[in-house]
């Protein structure tokens, strides 16, 4: 199994490749603490290693050195995850509204051509598949969505990332998985395209290094009074305040804070969290009852969603990869919702079908453009409370029991909670 030291620096995309497989393959993979970037990759010590002084950087417990990050990744994966990739240039859009390269608009004009380009090919390529090569996740999925991260980050807000339904599925089923998240955290889709300021650029290039800072310091200090010199201190330590801030961490600052669109909705009486304890620790005979106890018609609704594309499901494992990729691109909506989603039949004669309850008398995924991507592959019928009907459709599907409208028997659920 590999192990090893990694340099590199907060929040790069290129090394969450490197960490991201090594979450897979059990890979142990040290971070550097003492790196700094444009200090340490250019000491004599690292060139000695790394000549071209390039991070991510990895050294290997046996003293081998590698450079690169698919190079990288690919010594820290394992036999499942090494496949093709593919790389679209997205650099070249965003690092110039990061502030992190000089802005040419012909430049940037001719990457957002390619971007596009790259999306609608890889939206075509994903139109009948789960990941990009196989059937299971590969390093291939890893480095692609790495390489996306950016432009998910900054730049495609709801209207730009609409035409690609496909890859946006795709990318939230990547990022959203336990491996992932451990790396990159709860990741955020852009809201607004980050805009181009032109002292971006020179403020990350003008600001000097800690060693320059100090020696600069050292010989203002016997001009300076005492009384001059705590006020200039003063000054300093709000205008670092500012300096530490990298473009990443500053772009990150100026996005508005949002709210769960179930917050703006009247809670009623029914206490959904107090249900989904019920229900994870009492059996069927008794959770179900109590659902119907605790229940509040006025303030929420019942639905009935069923897949489009049944003809298209093949295997039973990926189908059920449908299910967990839409629970985990709806993390938010948790908060006021609870599903049971079923899948039934077998391989290539299988059928997803699920109840779903929510705060609300609305179809909730049209409150948050987040939660738009799979909703439109299914059909939604919003059920009756009180008819007979929605009770045993409840019972079916909270239960775990029956068939599909086909006749499919229940094959295995999982539960959105």
């Amino acid at each position: 199994m590999a192990s090893g030291t990694l340099y590199t620096y907060p929040e790069n995309f290129r090394a969450y490749k490197v960490l991201i497989a090594a979450q897979y393959s059990g890979a142990q993979i040290k971070i550097a603490d003492d790196f700094v970037f444009g200090e340490t990759n250019k000491s004599e010590a690292f060139l000695k290693k790394f000549p071209l002084g390039k991070v991510p950087a990895f050294e290997t417990c046996d003293g081998k050195c590698i450079t690169e990050s698919n190079a990288i990744a690919y010594y820290v994966a394992n036999d499942q995850l090494r496949d093709s990739e593919i790389l679209p240039a997205s650099c070249a859009w965003v690092f110039p509204l990061l502030g992190i390269m000089p802005y040419n608009k012909q430049n940037v004009e001719h990457a957002k051509d390619d971007v596009k380009k790259a999306l609608t090919a890889l939206n075509s390529h994903l139109l009948t598949r789960t990941y990009l090569v196989g059937e299971r996740l590969t390093l291939a999925d890893i480095s692609v969505a790495m390489t996306l991260l950016h432009l998910y980050q900054y730049i495609l807000e709801p209207n730009l990332r609409k035409p690609y339904q496909n890859v946006n599925r795709w990318f939230q089923t990547i990022i959203y998985q336990p491996e992932s998240m451990a790396v990159i955290g709860c990741f955020k889709l852009a809201e607004k395209t980050l805009e181009y300021d032109p002292k971006k650029f020179a403020e990350t290039q003008g600001k000097p290094s800690k060693k320059e800072k100090k020696e600069k310091e050292s010989k203002k200090e016997s001009k300076e009074s005492k009384e001059s010199k705590e006020a200039k201190e003063a000054k300093e330590s709000k205008k670092e305040a500012v300096e530490e801030l990298d473009p990443t961490d500053i772009a990150l600052a100026a996005e508005p804070k949002t709210t769960n669109p179930f917050d703006t909705l009247p809670k009623g009486s029914f206490d959904l969290d107090d249900f989904k304890r019920f229900y994870s620790n009492e059996d069927e005979a008794k959770s179900i009852p109590y659902f119907w106890q605790k229940f509040d018609p006025e303030h929420y609704s019942i639905w009935l969603g069923e897949y489009k594309y049944n003809n298209e499901l093949t295997k039973v494992f990926m189908s059920c990869n449908l299910i967990s990729g839409m629970y985990q691109r709806l993390d938010k909506m948790r908060k006021g919702a609870f599903a049971s989603a079923c899948l039934f039949g077998t391989d290539n004669d299988s059928s997803i079908s699920g109840i779903w309850v929510w705060r609300g008398q609305e179809l909730a995924f049209t409150l948050c453009p987040d939660w738009q991507v799979d909703y439109e592959s299914y059909s939604w019928t919003k059920l009756d409370p009180t008819k007979e009907e929605t009770k045993e459709l409840v019972q079916q599907y909270f239960s775990w029991t029956g068939a599909d409208k086909e006749g499919r028997k229940f094959n295995q659920g999982k539960i959105f909670k």
